[in-house]
């Protein structure tokens, strides 16, 4: 890692406060996460799904002495709070949308105290809520940042669309499938356990401009996957792997483009 610490706000995040004396019972039968073991100053990566397995919200759980702070897509505050509140039912819990701002570092880790580690992977560095920050760098800094790592976020997986194992969560400590039910198990540990995901998200990377997101990935005459979202020579994309040996790998406008595997997923699909 850079021994210089880079710092951003990312007011693409926003944060859901949850208390009350039922908050841990209430989520452990949601999210994908534990939280029954969440210590205060704790932070675990999870998502809440659709009952049919899809993902809906990815979340950033903080543990505070009352309650846990949901780090969410700001686009998606209010729609997590309402889908919160309909599962709500007579459980004593108060949701709020909190304005709090969402910082991150990484390269190295800043002096301030109040930093805590990305859950996902260590390079991805830490995360700071509902603190003033110095910034030195930009939310697509941060972005470029998590591209390079292979590291999935909201703008590649949509809403309803995609599963939680397409998009890494179990390679990102994003899901705990020793916590019992939640939301959407079901499905999901049903496709853990058949071992074998069709479509994975990883970065490719490729000449010029990023394709459009949704654009046909080819393996020779055969779909191959699709587009996410990008920057020139580099984006995600949600690629079969089962057709990777098919053919040349062109974009759908020719370019040749190749998959660029990181070292967590080489090993986390091996294992």
């Amino acid at each position: 890692m850079s021994d210089q610490a880079h710092i951003a706000l990312l007011p693409c995040r926003a944060v859901v406060a949850v208390q009350g004396p039922d908050w841990r019972g209430f989520l452990q039968g949601l999210v994908t996460q534990d939280v029954e073991t969440l210590a205060p100053g704790e932070l675990r990566y999870g998502a809440l799904l659709t009952p049919q397995g899809r993902l809906l919200f990815d979340l950033f759980i903080l543990g505070r002495d009352e309650g846990c702070w949901l780090d969410c897509a700001a686009a998606g505050q209010g729609g997590l709070v309402e889908r919160l509140r309909l599962y709500r039912l007579r459980a004593k819990v108060e949701l709020t949308e909190s304005g709090a701002p969402v910082a991150v570092a990484w390269g190295a880790r800043p002096a301030e105290t109040g930093w805590t580690a990305d859950p996902r992977l260590a390079e991805l560095g830490w995360r700071r809520y509902g603190a003033s920050v110095d910034a030195n760098a930009s939310a697509g800094d941060y972005g470029a940042h998590a591209l390079a790592l292979g590291a999935p976020g909201p703008a590649d997986w949509g809403a309803d669309d995609t599963y939680p194992l397409e998009a890494d969560f179990d390679l990102l400590n994003g899901i705990d499938f020793r916590k019992g039910c939640f939301v959407g198990q079901e499905t999901t540990s049903r496709m853990k356990r058949r071992g074998r995901i069709k479509s994975r998200m990883l970065p490719i990377v490729f000449e010029g401009a990023a394709p459009a997101p949704g654009s046909e990935l080819l393996a020779g005459s055969l779909r191959a996957g699709e587009a996410l979202s990008g920057a020139a020579g580099r984006a995600m994309a949600l690629v079969r792997l089962d057709r990777l040996d098919a053919g040349a790998l062109t974009l759908g406008d020719g370019r040749p483009w190749r998959p660029d595997w990181p070292d967590w997923l080489k090993a986390g699909l091996a294992a």
